[in-house]
């Protein structure tokens, strides 16, 4: 199969592009428009294959959508493009609005003609897998309560409120035009190729440069981790094996408080990169709290585990092991990303 992989320069995307070459016999297009989170450093390690492909475009352009899919016939698409960073959505919402909500109707649609065009058999194989987050369900007040797949949507931030409304849009196109959809929400992934700007690679490169480490309120808020290498597995598994019109929560079963999650980054940081005979936990400084910070996430992923037999294979003491290792084994592509010059290089390129 063919998989139209949108935002696959990004984080997660470029996970699961590594894992369909590296671990299937399915071919790749990478759609990204090239951002300041696409990077496409994070795909060195593949970009050379014969089923890879590369395509700078903007989801939001349907000429250049169309061009794509007329092009490379693809088997399905996993659409992942998505401006995702909650910070950057309060400071300047009008980007996520344009690229979360009318980028994913434009590539609907666009997906919608295409799939209209093919003969039976292969529109009856046809899938569009759209993966969006769990913060489309706002945050749980009970302990002991997790998200479901029926839990009620309560997007508290600009981001989440994009997400949420994309994920109404694709379910209306189910239902509306029948295309054949699938919807995965997924709790806070970590792992290489992380940007910096989020928290985990954040408190390795600030600790690593003596720099604070930025600590929301009291840090307690919560949230279920997921190794990105275990989410690109689960989201090839939907893409594959899932049933039409489902949606799957996928979750790391791993909760831990933010401030936990910074003292065992110390932690680890104290063992494998000793600093002047001090603990990097002595750089936590904590500040004024975001708006509408929801207090805690936590996924029920019992659906995905029982229907495609999906499970991490990470717990958090290993991911997050294997994370600070990747990090500090490949502080060049961090440097990169944080003078710009991953960017400037690029620009420089296609210029």
């Amino acid at each position: 199969m063919k998989i139209l992989v949108t935002g696959g320069a990004g984080f997660i995307g470029s996970a699961v592009i590594r894992h369909i070459i590296d671990s299937t016999a399915d071919s790749v297009v990478n759609l990204d428009k090239l951002t300041y989170a696409g990077n496409l450093e994070s795909l060195l390690d593949v970009s050379d294959s014969g089923r890879y492909a590369f395509e700078q475009v903007d989801i939001c352009d349907s000429a250049e959508l169309k061009r794509v899919f007329h092009n490379h016939q693809p088997g399905a698409v996993m659409h992942l493009a998505a401006e995702s960073h909650v910070d950057r959505s309060i400071d300047g919402p009008a980007a996520f609005i344009e690229t979360n909500i009318v980028g994913t109707y434009t590539l609907l649609e666009a997906t919608r003609q295409y799939w209209l065009g093919l003969d039976d058999s292969h529109k009856d194989t046809f899938r569009f897998h759209h993966i969006s987050t769990d913060e489309v369900y706002g945050d749980l007040d009970d302990p002991d309560e997790l998200f479901t797949e029926t839990t009620p949507y309560a997007p508290s931030s600009p981001y989440s409120a994009s997400k949420a409304s994309s994920d109404h849009l694709v379910r209306a196109w189910s239902r509306t035009y029948g295309l054949p959809t699938l919807i995965t929400n997924c709790s806070n992934n970590y792992g290489p190729y992380h940007f910096p700007e989020k928290l985990i690679p954040l408190i390795i490169l600030n600790a690593l440069e003596g720099k604070t480490l930025p600590v929301y309120g009291k840090g307690d808020q919560v949230r279920d981790w997921l190794y990105v290498e275990d989410h690109a597995r689960a989201l090839y598994k939907v893409v594959t094996e899932g049933v039409v019109g489902e949606t799957y929560n996928i979750g790391g079963h791993n909760e831990k408080q933010n401030i936990e999650v910074v003292h065992a980054l110390c932690e680890l940081l104290d063992e494998l990169r000793p600093w002047q005979g001090r603990s990097y936990k002595d750089l936590i400084t904590h500040v004024q709290d975001r708006p509408g910070h929801d207090l805690r996430y936590a996924i029920d992923a019992s659906k995905i585990q029982r229907a495609l037999n999906w499970t991490p294979i990470e717990t958090f003491e290993s991911g997050i092991r294997k994370t600070v290792e990747w990090y500090l084994s490949n502080l060049e592509w961090c440097g990169r990303v944080q003078d710009g010059s991953y960017q400037r290089e690029r620009l420089g390129a296609t210029a």
